[in-house]
């Protein structure tokens, strides 16, 4: 989860109605400048294929109950904790039961908004409407949400390597992760991102670091953490202005001298 600096200009996404398991997520836009926007991510239609993936006519997620995510972690315990970050903790956990990926036991991976974290429902909002729809081999999969007496909290499939950092930069003693393996990684988080640039939506992820590649049981690298994703510049648009977010570090820099993002750009 990525440290973010500023606040973003897009407009602030809401939702109407409390949203219930089964139904469409609606989510509707506080500024009448997205009225312009031809690429409204509600909007339902046929499946849209692009290269390895596609953006789904409409999100298929559960709306988990709080009890269910605390009896899947065994009430958020510690030893249940896998990650921390700018929106909150992330927990694996084991849900029972459901019929999610065609098991009856899957497990999860449970990132739980903090109130006084640097991410708030903005993100939240932002993650579902992206991850909802998107659907391709190097993203994560997004399986459900809970939004239960102020309590916010986005379900995932677990990733069991862990994020690209952890295996580049932990101290101990540790497997070095062969060559074959990184290229096999790179490739694949390279593939993510092309698919996003080149969708209908053209999305600019602006979060792209190694704390944000997880990794499957056989090292496919799958994109996360799409609470600062915004849509890019779309034709006959060169380019699109935007509040400097992300990391330093990892940013290009001509982004965080400007804050234009071109439609062509690698880092985005």
């Amino acid at each position: 989860m990525g440290v973010c600096y500023g606040t973003p200009d897009f407009p602030t996404p809401s939702f109407t109605g409390r949203l219930k398991s089964g139904m469409k997520l609606t989510i509707s836009s506080s500024s009448s400048s997205a009225a312009s926007n031809s690429h409204d991510l509600v909007v339902a239609h046929d499946n849209l294929a692009y290269g390895d993936g596609q953006i789904l006519a409409e999100h298929n997620l559960t709306d988990f109950s709080f009890a269910e995510l605390k009896e899947a972690t065994k009430n958020f315990r510690a030893d249940a904790l896998v990650g921390e970050g700018g929106f909150g903790s992330v927990y694996k956990g084991m849900l029972h039961g459901r019929e999610q990926s065609g098991r009856r036991k899957t497990i999860i991976a449970v990132k739980r908004l903090d109130p006084e974290g640097l991410q708030g429902q903005r993100e939240w909002v932002t993650e579902i409407k992206f991850l909802g729809r998107l659907s391709h081999p190097n993203l994560a999969k997004l399986l459900g949400f809970c939004q239960e007496d102020g309590n916010l909290a986005l379900v995932y499939e677990f990733m069991p390597k862990g994020s690209l950092n952890n295996h580049l930069f932990r101290e101990g003693p540790t497997s070095t992760l062969p060559w074959d393996v990184r290229l096999k990684i790179a490739i694949g988080a390279a593939k993510g991102l092309a698919f996003l640039h080149n969708s209908e939506w053209k999305i600019i992820y602006r979060d792209f670091k190694t704390s944000n590649i997880l990794l499957d049981q056989s090292y496919t690298a799958k994109l996360t953490d799409f609470g600062l994703a915004r849509s890019g510049p779309q034709e006959p648009e060169t380019h699109v202005s935007t509040r400097i977010m992300g990391t330093y570090g990892y940013a290009a820099p001509e982004y965080v001298a400007t804050g234009s993002v071109m439609w062509f750009h690698p880092f985005a």
